[in-house]
């Protein structure tokens, strides 16, 4: 625990690091812009959840209870008809973005205390070890931001390009997490 503590400056500056190169990518590169689409017939659609009273959550269409159920008719009929999806729906009102952005910040400073903690446990603690150390953040970094995404792509639906460019952009992420470290391991 006391290595922990000792690369506490690391820790916060990776998640800084990590916080700001997102924001980069969100914002100014806007390279995500394209993952997302939106309905032609967006009021009949946003009308149609409406009416369904849905409460925030996670749903799937056509939704099929049980697995077994999957080889009925009816159910074939409803994915052969269309559409099959996955839809979030969250709670009604503008989105929070100091709660989400919040949250991203503290989900980065996670990810950085896990990686030092690995690191720490595996790596010593001094500069001849930095560059060790730095590709272990690293890898630890892109782990935890990249590998997610796939599963998404695998199961959810989420179009492969999409998950490329997240890989991507946890390779930003572990590379600056990497050079925070590679520059304040001691």
């Amino acid at each position: 625990m006391n290595a922990l503590l000792s690369l506490w400056l690391p820790i916060l500056l990776s998640a800084v690091t990590v916080f700001v190169i997102s924001s980069l990518i969100h914002m100014v590169i806007k390279w995500h812009a394209s993952d997302y689409n939106g309905f032609a017939n967006e009021d009949a659609v946003r009308a149609a959840i409406r009416a369904g009273n849905a409460a925030p959550g996670k749903y799937v269409v056509p939704y099929c209870p049980d697995m077994k159920d999957m080889a009925s008719d009816a159910m074939k009929q409803k994915y052969a008809e269309g559409p099959v999806g996955h839809i979030t729906l969250l709670p009604n009102g503008a989105p929070n973005m100091g709660k989400y952005l919040g949250l991203w910040f503290l989900w980065s400073l996670a990810i950085a205390v896990v990686a030092a903690l690995l690191t720490s446990r595996l790596v010593a603690l001094d500069a001849t070890h930095a560059r060790t150390a730095a590709k272990l953040v690293g890898a630890v970094t892109f782990i935890a931001h990249a590998f997610g995404t796939i599963t998404e792509s695998i199961w959810m639906g989420r179009p492969w390009s999409a998950s490329g460019k997240n890989l991507l952009d946890a390779a930003l992420y572990a590379i600056g997490s990497g050079a925070v470290f590679y520059w304040l391991w001691h």
